[in-house]
């Protein structure tokens, strides 16, 4: 997959090679019979002029294949790079994917700089400490083997110590920090993801907690994307079952948000192109990659949940959460995300199976999926022939569903999904009470970035709560994992508990921080 940058409008969609006519395939056209491009109808609707016309593509060169890391060296040096910083965990650094990189640059001659001292969910402590090992090392080039933890660090080394601030959150995401515009290309950066789930090797985005805030942040920038990815499925065979679900959901939660996001012609105009958002709203390049990647978690994840030497399950996560990547790195998340920085930026004593247990954590997996149920219920009156396309594309049978039973046949299939992973269902269940909740109400809403891209608005007044129960039986029947046992049971017609303890009333309050945050 080649780096593509193309700019779509409703005049059209033109590149050097590529021609497309605003007539996207929609629902029902007979040229289109028989094939998954879109499950409802894409249209563009009046715009006014203070709305936006445009849409921007990019995402980041990937390299798919069992064992393709064997092929970093000689990438490398071709490029003519020497001296290499090789960024990861501890963990990691003890296994293969680790071990398989060192052997192809040391094959090649190329110098290595081995920083093993990643966090887990990074704070702005660990980052200093990476960033203060890039200045000092002065390497030519990036790489980056492990999880989203590992790939995000690398990127805000990258970028610190290619183009130094004068304060740490210069280019922090506002209102936490000043958002200043990345000045200019970093070093090459090759990442080796060996998780399925955040999707980091296709975005230009960066997270970490802020302790001493106890928030979560980030940087967004298109030139922080790597320049390539190597997707290997080898690498995953070691995951823990807890981290494979908690992975696998942060997939499942990238394609529903960027397939539920408003609209990108929602989004004011932006002054200038070059000030148009890295994540602009659901458009139609976004919604393929987005539906594609639900349709192969409904498939694959639990599988690759019950069996770590299912390789074809493995594999198929492994692309499932770069295609999210790619939907989601131009549309965006919204509120399930938004929602889940203050939970993790906030544990106090949580600590999941599967990971180190020398500080507290709530994975990202697990802390996105908490609030899902109870948020798209919430905002499936907006557009709820999405949510039911995508409840069917995680396998639900929407064939008797009615418009106002979306939300909470989504809200069930995404249940399903927590119980048979078997991850925390509620706030309860990861250290919080009734208590934590206006802490945790204000941590979303300052979210400001995320949350305007909700398809229905959280604020003033706005609830995220339970619904009654639908009455069309929505069932999951079709996306049973091939080759498991057993039959799948009937969506659950209660109402979920998961969410956030009776749900979250989202409540502007006055002296609350401006608004505004990154992905």
């Amino acid at each position: 997959m080649h780096s593509v940058r193309h700019v779509f409008g409703r005049a059209g969609v033109h590149s050097v090679t590529t021609v497309l006519t605003p007539a996207f395939p929609v629902a029902g056209d007979a040229r289109h019979k028989g094939c998954q491009c879109l499950t409802e109808p894409t249209t563009f609707p009046s715009v006014s002029k203070d709305r936006d016309i445009a849409f921007e593509i990019t995402a980041s060169s990937v390299r798919y294949g069992a064992g393709v890391t064997r092929e970093l060296g000689a990438d490398l040096s071709e490029r003519g790079h020497h001296r290499v910083m090789v960024v990861t965990d501890r963990v990691v650094a003890t296994l293969p994917p680790v071990a398989a990189a060192l052997q192809t640059l040391e094959r090649h001659n190329i110098h290595v700089v081995l920083y093993d001292y990643v966090r887990v969910e990074p704070t702005d402590a660990s980052l200093r400490d990476a960033i203060d090992v890039a200045l000092r090392e002065s390497c030519d080039a990036f790489v980056a083997v492990g999880g989203g933890s590992t790939i995000d660090t690398a990127k805000i080394a990258n970028l610190y110590s290619t183009h130094p601030p004068a304060e740490f959150l210069d280019y922090v995401n506002p209102p936490i920090g000043k958002g200043l515009a990345v000045p200019g290309p970093l070093r090459p950066l090759f990442a080796i993801p060996t998780t399925a789930g955040t999707g980091s090797e296709t975005t230009g985005v960066a997270v970490f907690d802020l302790e001493r805030r106890h928030v979560k942040t980030g940087i967004s920038s298109r030139l922080l994307r790597p320049t390539l990815g190597y997707l290997d499925p080898e690498h995953t065979r070691t995951l823990p079952p807890a981290v494979t679900a908690s992975a696998g959901l942060d997939v499942l939660c990238h394609a529903l948000e960027s397939y539920t996001a408003i609209p990108f012609t929602d989004r004011p105009r932006p002054s200038k192109p070059s000030l148009r958002p890295t994540y602009q709203g659901s458009n139609p390049i976004s919604d393929v990659w987005s539906l594609q990647a639900l349709r192969m978690v409904a498939t694959h994840l639990v599988r690759a949940f019950d069996d770590g030497d299912d390789d074809e399950a493995r594999a198929q996560m492994m692309l499932a959460a770069s295609f999210a990547g790619i939907g989601f790195g131009s549309a965006g998340v919204h509120l399930p995300h938004a929602m889940a920085y203050p939970v993790a930026g906030g544990v106090k004593r949580y600590r999941a199976p599967g990971y180190p247990a020398d500080h507290a954590l709530v994975p990202h997996g697990f802390s996105v999926i908490l609030n899902a149920p109870a948020v798209f219920r919430y905002t499936a009156s907006a557009s709820p022939e999405r949510h039911l396309a995508a409840a069917e594309a995680l396998g639900a049978d929407v064939s008797r569903c009615k418009k106002e039973d979306a939300g909470h046949v989504l809200a069930d299939r995404i249940t399903w999904f927590m119980q048979r992973l078997k991850v925390p269902e509620n706030l309860r269940a990861v250290g919080y009470t009734s208590a934590d909740i206006p802490t945790l109400v204000q941590g979303a809403l300052a979210q400001e970035r995320l949350t305007k891209l909700s398809p229905r608005a959280a604020n003033a007044g706005g609830r995220i709560a339970p619904t009654p129960a639908c009455t069309c039986g929505g069932s999951p029947t079709r996306a049973m994992p091939r080759k498991r046992p057993p039959s799948v049971p009937r969506t659950d017609r209660r109402t979920p508990r998961s969410g956030a303890a009776s749900g979250l009333l989202l409540r502007r309050r006055r002296n609350m921080p401006a608004a505004g945050d990154w992905r």
